[in-house]
C-alpha cells in the first residue's frame, strides 16, 4: 500500500508530564510516523503523520478521543493550511463565509510567501487575486513567492517601478510554468487594446495569474468573481480598510 499523509490537531486541557512521550508511543506501535509536529496557537498541537495503514489512523483517532488530557480537533488528509499551520505555527485567516478568501498582515509576509509559494508550485490554470492598500508589499509577495516555487515570474502590467502595460510577450514568456503579474487596474483602465487582447491571452492560458486589485479587474472587465480560486488580503494592521476610492483613477504609482 502507498504511504499516506494524515494531519492530526489536538486542543490540550491539562499539559501533565509526558502526554506527548504517550502520544508518540502510542503511534510509534501503530506503525504511525510522525512527520512535523508543531504548537499552533494557544494550547494546540499539529501534527503531519505518515503511515500505509488508513484503518490504523481510524484506531488511533478512536483510542485518543478516550483521552481526558486533549480533544481531537482535525484527523483528516492535509490541506495546504494544515502543513502551513504545523510549519509557522500559526493559522491562516480564512473568511467563514467566503472560503476562497484569505488574510495576512504585513508581519505575516513569511506566512503570505510560504503560502503563494504552494500555490505556485501547482500545475494548471489558477487564478489569484490579491488585495491591499499601497506600498503594503503585494507585488514583493507575488515575487518572493515566485522564487519559493521556482517559477519565473513576468509582468503584464504593473506601477512597481513604473507603469508597465504590456502588449505581446516572448515564445520563452509564455510558457505554462510562468506566473503571470497583473496590476487590475492598469489593465482595465489604463491600457490600449493590443493590451487586452494578450490579458485574454493569458487568462486563456494552463498556468497560474495573479491579479492585483481583483475588485477593480472584475469592475471593468468580463472576468468574474468565479475565475478566481483564490482572493488574497494583505493589510497593515487587521482593522485597516482596503479602499480604492483614493487612487482607482489617478496616474500615481500604488
Amino acid at each position: 500500500m502507498d504511504v499516506k499523509e494524515w494531519y492530526m490537531e489536538y486542543k490540550i486541557h491539562k499539559n501533565r508530564p509526558g502526554l506527548l512521550g504517550d502520544i508518540a508511543s502510542l503511534m510509534g506501535m501503530l506503525d504511525i510516523n510522525i512527520v512535523t509536529i508543531n504548537g499552533v496557537e494557544d494550547r494546540t498541537r499539529g501534527m503531519l503523520l505518515q503511515t500505509n495503514d488508513e484503518e490504523k489512523i481510524d484506531l488511533m483517532g478512536k483510542m485518543l478521543r478516550k483521552v481526558d488530557n486533549i480533544t481531537i480537533t482535525a484527523l483528516r488528509p492535509p490541506k495546504l493550511v494544515d502543513i502551513l499551520a504545523v510549519r509557522h505555527g500559526r493559522y491562516i485567516e480564512r473568511d467563514s463565509d467566503d472560503r476562497k478568501t484569505f488574510r495576512f498582515t504585513r508581519d505575516e509576509l513569511g506566512l503570505l510567501v510560504d503560502f503563494l509559494g504552494e500555490i505556485f508550485k501547482r500545475e494548471g490554470n489558477q487564478v489569484v487575486g490579491l488585495r491591499g492598500m499601497p506600498r503594503v508589499g503585494k507585488t514583493e509577495s507575488i515575487i518572493a513567492g515566485s522564487v519559493c516555487a521556482n517559477k519565473r515570474w513576468t509582468f503584464v502590467s504593473s506601477t512597481l517601478l513604473r507603469q508597465t502595460v504590456r502588449s505581446q510577450l516572448s515564445e520563452d514568456e509564455m510558457a505554462p510554468n510562468n506566473v503571470y503579474i497583473i496590476d487590475g487596474i492598469v489593465s482595465t483602465i489604463r491600457s490600449n487594446e493590443k493590451h487586452y487582447s494578450l490579458l485574454q491571452d493569458i487568462m486563456g492560458q494552463p498556468s497560474t495569474k495573479v491579479i492585483e486589485h481583483p475588485d477593480i479587474f472584475i469592475r471593468e472587465s468580463e472576468y468574474t468573481y468565479n475565475h478566481f480560486d483564490y482572493i488574497i488580503e494583505l493589510r497593515n494592521s487587521p482593522d485597516e480598510e482596503i479602499n480604492y476610492d483614493s487612487f482607482t483613477y489617478t496616474s500615481e504609482p500604488f
